[in-house]
């Protein structure tokens, strides 16, 4: 068994991104992010790496364009007003079916609002990183490990599907410590065929280009990249159980979410309420499926959330609203209680119930 180390949050994240063979970040300091930068710019000069402090998160998205079109590992992190800025890159990255790996470590909203943790960041890494017709893959870590896990896991499946992959984190998980192991096994190579390496005179030269005049042509790469997309969807989705068993009540948390969820599951069990919970760790794709089969079980969902209830639009889509969908929430840089879920449990058991 792999030793533990004690880490942070960010710095383990940047950590499992240098084993995972990312050499190349560029990034801007923003608070609840910043030690991943500053993790980079110590870690990178040592191992042949680059790190590089761009003049804006403009500037830096656009870096990570230039470095992914060559095959390398690329990555930069920011939260959300920066991510906000990066929105017209993220949009050239899908346009240019390039990968790469984003980290998004969520504070308060809109605007400047706070520094403190938040989840209200959905809708744009799921619906509306940028303009036009794309997807991101979004990853939603809920401890420290698995900020480990998904950033090696996040590289692998950006370069499986030509695609962004995007770790939606938060402040508290950025901030957090705790034990992890870095033993994430070998890197997966898959075809770069596509990658600028430059001709040497030996073969045509590349082109990668977002730009097509011609409509008929943007149709067809659009229409190929959501075929793309459909694979993802039936064969990425990630999430987690517990108690669900025999579950009437379904919780849906993710992040430090779902951390206080299990908290309130386990005190309501001992109150006889039967209530499970499912977490996705893929935001997109959403395990669709695994939430139709859920509501043919219980009577009521229940979304805890860093937010003002956004993901309950993607519960109901999967559930086709067959069952009613309850919200738990806190906002700007407030997080639920224990008190606050199991509260919302009891008036989600009543539903359809003789309690």
């Amino acid at each position: 068994m792999s030793e533990k180390v004690l880490m942070k949050g960010n710095e383990a994240l940047a950590e499992a991104a240098i084993m995972a063979g990312c050499r190349h970040y560029f990034g801007y300091p923003i608070t609840p992010q910043t030690e991943i930068a500053a993790y980079m710019a110590k870690r990178m000069p040592k191992i042949g790496g680059v790190f590089l402090q761009a003049e804006s998160e403009i500037a830096a998205i656009n870096m990570v364009i230039g470095g992914a079109s060559t095959g390398r590992r690329v990555m930069t992190s920011s939260s959300s007003p920066g991510i906000s800025l990066k929105s017209e890159g993220l949009s050239y990255l899908a346009g240019c079916d390039l990968p790469a790996l984003v980290v998004n470590v969520q504070r308060g909203g809109p605007g400047l609002g706070g520094i403190q943790p938040s989840q209200s960041d959905y809708f744009h890494a799921t619906r509306g990183a940028g303009h036009g017709d794309f997807h991101m893959i979004v990853l939603a870590p809920s401890s420290v490990q698995e900020m480990v896990n998904l950033t090696f896991k996040g590289f692998d499946l950006a370069e499986k599907y030509r695609m962004t992959c995007m770790i939606l984190s938060d402040g508290t998980m950025g901030q957090m410590m705790e034990p992890v192991t870095l033993d994430m096994g070998e890197i997966q190579k898959y075809d770069k065929s596509w990658a600028l390496t430059g001709t040497k005179g030996e073969r045509k030269p590349r082109i990668i280009n977002s730009l097509f005049l011609q409509p008929d042509e943007l149709e067809k790469f659009n229409f190929a990249r959501y075929e793309r997309y459909k694979k993802i969807e039936e064969n990425e989705s990630i999430y987690e159980e517990y108690r669900m068993e025999d579950a009437e009540v379904c919780i849906v948390a993710f992040g430090v979410a779902s951390r206080v969820s299990k908290n309130a599951i386990d005190k309501a069990r001992e109150q006889g309420i039967k209530v499970g919970m499912i977490r996705p760790v893929t935001l997109w794709p959403f395990p669709k499926k695994r939430f139709e089969e859920a509501a043919d079980k219980v009577r009521a969902f229940v979304s805890v959330e860093l937010s003002m209830g956004q993901m309950i639009e993607d519960i109901e889509l999967a559930t086709r609203c067959r069952r009613p969908v309850l919200l738990c929430n806190r906002t700007g840089g407030m997080i639920p209680t224990v008190e606050n879920v199991l509260e919302k449990i009891a008036e989600a058991d009543k539903i359809g119930g003789t309690r």
